[in-house]
């Protein structure tokens, strides 16, 4: 056990049915006058945006809208966001959509004033501390799936166009100021989005709860995570209408994303890599993956596992758990490998490269190696 340890938690939430009518007053705490309303390419034009703006209007505010988000957002959209940011003569952001607009709206209200590159700020070591922390500016955070929990996130993912790198952006101030978890905002995604978000929130639960560190106030709230997804889940999958599963996988993925301040690992080394190269759903790539990490970990992670599986009810050890992600997945219909995936091996010797330079190997229970990364590739296929 270490003698000094640091931990934050999250911002101020609202969880509930309707919780998106507060988002003028949710502006107004957070000193907003001027909002860019910041959403992906696939919500522009969607009913739920024109909430948000008819919202914002309603309330006073004139908004901005800017929708240059790929599904895995680059430098280009934060450069084309920044510039609109200052256009539009902005002074906060109003992020609405999944992992990937929330982290872009984060970075835009980070980067907007900053004098050094994005890439100065990724997350290794104290780096953050070369911003400027007086010139972030707020956030307010809708989302509209269950799973990355970005919303209630320090750090932001920002795929390099030039390395096809994914790199991992944190900065404590881009933790949002408010958050509005509306599940009225979620019933609109289809059911493969459904899947792979719920799996990313899993993943991060699950890794959290695995990762060596210590942080015991994230290994409770990892393992009550885990509990929502195998409770609700494969509802909110079956029944798009279900209130409750849907309440509760948003709960399920904010607290993921607290949790997984503890560490995440080799699912998300495996993963980052392939959404980089290839384009794939991050939360998707997690879940097909998944099983062939929890074997590769299982010597250093076993006695872990069985502990989940005592407070979820199940039995069989750390094989029984195997057979429920197994299970979890067909219902979800998630391919069995990489090669179910369209992933192919041409590139698996810089795919292993780059799994063991990203920020999330460090954390893996078992330590990375360029080629014990090889054989966890290998074994996916």
């Amino acid at each position: 056990m270490p003698k000094i340890c640091n931990w934050s938690y999250p911002t101020e939430i609202t969880l509930g049915q309707g919780c998106v009518k507060g988002l003028t007053e949710a502006c107004h705490s957070a000193a907003i006058k001027r909002p860019l309303v910041v959403t992906d390419k696939g919500l522009a034009g969607h009913e739920i945006i024109q909430t948000c703006l008819d919202l914002l209007q309603e309330g006073g505010f004139s908004p901005k809208l800017f929708t240059q988000v790929d599904p895995n957002p680059n430098q280009d959209n934060l450069e084309a966001g920044i510039s609109d940011f200052w256009t539009q003569d902005a002074d906060g952001v109003v992020a609405v959509g999944g992992g990937s607009a929330l982290d872009l709206g984060k970075l835009i209200a980070f980067m907007a004033r900053q004098d050094l590159p994005v890439w100065e700020f990724e997350d290794f070591g104290d780096l953050w501390k070369k911003a400027n922390s007086e010139v972030v500016y707020p956030i307010i955070a809708v989302p509209t799936t269950a799973g990355t929990g970005s919303e209630v996130g320090r750090a932001a993912v920002l795929t390099d166009t030039r390395t096809k790198t994914k790199k991992v952006i944190f900065h404590p101030k881009m933790l949002p100021a408010k958050v509005l978890a509306d599940p009225d905002l979620t019933y609109f995604l289809p059911v493969p989005l459904i899947a792979g978000t719920g799996m990313d929130a899993f993943a991060h639960c699950l890794e959290a709860y695995c990762s060596p560190s210590f942080h015991p106030m994230s290994q409770g709230i990892a393992l009550e995570g885990l509990r929502l997804v195998k409770e609700n889940l494969l509802k909110a999958f079956e029944d798009k209408e279900n209130q409750e599963a849907r309440e509760n996988m948003l709960s399920a993925a904010m607290m993921g994303a607290v949790a997984f301040q503890k560490g995440l690992g080799a699912i998300h080394s495996l993963s980052h890599p392939i959404g980089s190269l290839y384009e794939k759903h991050h939360g998707t790539t997690n879940a097909v993956v998944m099983p062939y990490v929890l074997k590769f970990n299982r010597p250093a992670i076993e006695s872990r596992v069985i502990a989940i599986t005592h407070y979820l009810g199940m039995a069989g050890g750390f094989d029984g758990f195997m057979d429920y992600v197994y299970s979890l997945r067909s219902h979800l219909g998630i391919p069995d490998n990489l090669t179910d995936f369209g992933i192919s091996k041409d590139n698996i010797g810089l795919m292993a490269k780059m799994a063991l330079n990203d920020p999330t190997a460090g954390g893996n229970p078992v330590q990375l190696t360029m080629e014990n990364v090889l054989r966890l590739y290998e074994s996916c296929y």
